[in-house]
């Protein structure tokens, strides 16, 4: 019980410091290209955390046998590529998206990952409880609530944001995956680096950036570097150690919460009625999906 509190914190956390780096992603498009933003960021992620594992490394001897060693290596190998595969599409779809679609509807058709993470579990075989679909159900109305404009209409973007979303949901269950498999640190390291080269090889083949406009977006950079990647990854993959993926996915949920909030605290923005009411949806379905449910007895 208290580890899956410590691990429903660090997600907490996680959602707080995603839903504030919204307002970092658009400011970074001043100056950059999506493909070079995330690139910066991806790198400076994985660069921030060496440091962390030289620690980690150092701090005690390492007693583990060689065969051990070759069999965390090829784990570490394969969650830094399958993790940073699954990233890196849907980081990089949701930043170019991102040019043409407002902050509200991209924040919400992203965060419908909620959906697709149940669904692909479904397809997996897994039985999802009630209140789990209830809880669901409640957080995708609130994110309507808080997030979606009328009178926006729909356009291609919308579409592609919904394949990000569907491959943010696909990262969130890799993650669930290996999370057990690897050290948390070192995973979201591999994963950023993996990010990081496939965002350099797209940054080289459409965008021809500058030192004088890297140097204008170092303040998006470094939160989206250091704390959205560095940060804010390193504890989704710890956090989800003693979560379920579905649970995770309806605290990161409440990143659009935290926009929302962050832009009437930092920038002076007003919240509408329905965007509070969005937020109390969304709330409580995080709430009470974190209720634990007692199992009913069987008729004899």
């Amino acid at each position: 019980m208290k580890n899956k509190l410590i691990g429903n914190i660090a997600l907490f956390i996680t959602a707080l410091i995603w839903g504030l780096s919204f307002v970092a992603q658009r400011e970074g498009m001043e100056y950059v290209g999506p493909f070079t933003f995330n690139m910066a960021r991806s790198f400076l992620g994985c660069l921030s955390l060496i440091p962390v594992i030289c620690w980690v490394k150092f701090s005690k001897p390492d007693t583990r046998t060689e065969r051990r060693k070759r069999y965390q290596h090829i784990n570490l190998a394969r969650a830094g590529i399958g993790c940073g595969l699954a990233l890196f599409t849907a980081m990089t779809i949701q930043q170019y998206c991102m040019q043409y679609v407002t902050a509200g509807k991209a924040g919400f058709i992203t965060a419908l990952y909620i959906i697709f993470v149940p669904i692909i579990a479904v397809l997996q075989g897994k039985r999802l409880e009630k209140n789990i679909i209830i809880c669901v159900i409640l957080a995708v109305i609130g994110l309507y609530l808080l997030c979606y404009k009328s009178g926006g209409g729909f356009n291609i973007y919308d579409l592609f944001l919904l394949v990000s979303a569907f491959f943010y949901g696909v990262h969130i269950l890799v993650v669930n995956y290996y999370s057990e498999r690897v050290h948390p640190v070192k995973a979201s390291c591999a994963q950023f680096f993996t990010v990081g080269v496939l965002s350099l090889f797209l940054m080289l083949l459409f965008e021809n950036p500058t030192l004088t406009s890297l140097i204008a977006c170092k303040v998006p950079i470094f939160y989206a570097g250091v704390l959205t990647c560095g940060v804010a990854y390193t504890l989704q993959i710890f956090g989800q150690k003693n979560t379920l993926p579905i649970i995770a996915s309806l605290i990161f949920s409440l990143e659009s919460v935290f926009a929302v909030i962050g832009g009437a605290l930092i920038l002076g923005e007003t919240m509408l009625p329905k965007e509070i009411l969005g937020c109390v949806f969304m709330i409580t379905a995080v709430i009470l999906a974190n209720i634990p449910v007692q199992p009913q007895e069987q008729n004899r």
